[in-house]
């Protein structure tokens, strides 16, 4: 397994970098980096930040607003959480799981992407599938401010739709707590480090490829279009919970026809649900036809655990609006 030293602390170079690796590191290999990031709240490529974020609390605060290029919900980071990714052929959470549990740390997988400790949440992973590899990432909370988690966080539309601070240290944990060896988040690091030993072999970035990681860095990931993103208008617009997450999709009619579509939630898929809704834009709108090309775009590669009927039958409905 080859480790990356990424040393940046900006959420948006971050996310870029993400992107790029899948894409262009050399094939073959498996990839394994932690990182951070200076305090940000990083959304799902899915989301509408307008109804998940309280953007005016992160003006206020100076905190940077990021999208990824995976699915899932908004999570919030700051320099004392630790996070974790991996780039290969067959990657999952598992040897994070391990080496905490090696810590002493009672870690199990729980629940869609979530790891939990007695209990509690200390850690949120997404996937996405690319090139004919995985990227997965995940966030280790070590000594997260929960406060300013809870408030960044805090709109009627949010996951941890709580009043207060004790709620959200109901669901959530700090690492720190269970880690009494550990002082702060670089001693943290330097454990899970430990843990991988001698299997990990540093690869390092060429100058050339920093060069491009920071042009689109520049070009899209700092970009207010896709931070932000845009809040179509929609004649029809659907919501409905499964076990990936939440899908809404909202969507225009023309003469019958398909003229826009968008896919929004905190749902999780291994494939980007924007390429989906593109094979849909121009179709009639009935079921056969939705139905037949939802099956022959295998909708549980951009939506785990949804099959095409589910999906057809939210997008088809016998009333409008």
């Amino acid at each position: 397994m080859r480790y990356i030293e990424l040393s940046s602390t900006d959420p948006h170079y971050n996310m870029a970098f993400e992107a790029w690796a899948i894409k262009n590191l050399p094939q073959g290999e498996t990839y394994f980096y932690l990182w951070r990031n200076a305090p940000a709240v990083i959304v799902g490529e899915n989301q509408n930040v307008y109804a998940e974020v309280n953007l005016d609390f992160l003006k206020s605060n100076g905190i940077t607003l990021a999208r990824r290029t995976t699915g899932g919900g908004a999570v919030y980071h700051d320099l004392n959480n630790l996070n974790y990714s991996f780039i290969g052929e067959d990657v999952s959470v598992e040897p994070i799981v391990q080496a905490l549990r090696s810590l002493g740390v009672q870690a199990e997988i729980t629940g869609r992407n979530d790891i939990f400790v007695d209990g509690r949440k200390v850690s949120g992973y997404a996937k996405r599938l690319e090139n004919g590899r995985s990227l997965v990432h995940g966030t280790l909370m070590f000594d997260v401010d929960l406060s300013v988690l809870q408030r960044a966080l805090d709109t009627p539309f949010s996951k941890m739709n709580v009043k207060g601070v004790k709620s959200v240290k109901s669901k959530v944990a700090n690492l720190k707590d269970y880690l009494p060896q550990c002082s702060n988040v670089e001693q943290f690091k330097n454990a899970m480090l430990n843990y991988f030993g001698t299997t990990l072999e540093k690869y390092y970035l060429s100058e050339s490829q920093k060069v491009e990681i920071q042009s689109l860095c520049d070009i899209k990931f700092s970009a207010t279009e896709w931070n932000y993103g845009k809040r179509p208008d929609a004649l029809i617009t659907r919501k409905e919970t499964f076990s990936c997450g939440t899908i809404e999709v909202r969507f225009l009619l023309d003469a019958g026809v398909i003229s826009q579509l968008a896919f929004a939630g905190d749902f999780l898929g291994g494939k980007s649900a924007v390429e989906l809704a593109e094979k849909l834009k121009g179709l009639p709108y009935e079921r056969e036809a939705i139905s037949n090309e939802l099956k022959q775009s295998r909708v549980e590669d951009y939506f785990d655990g949804v099959s095409a009927d589910q999906l057809t039958s939210l997008i088809i409905s016998d009333t409008l609006g």
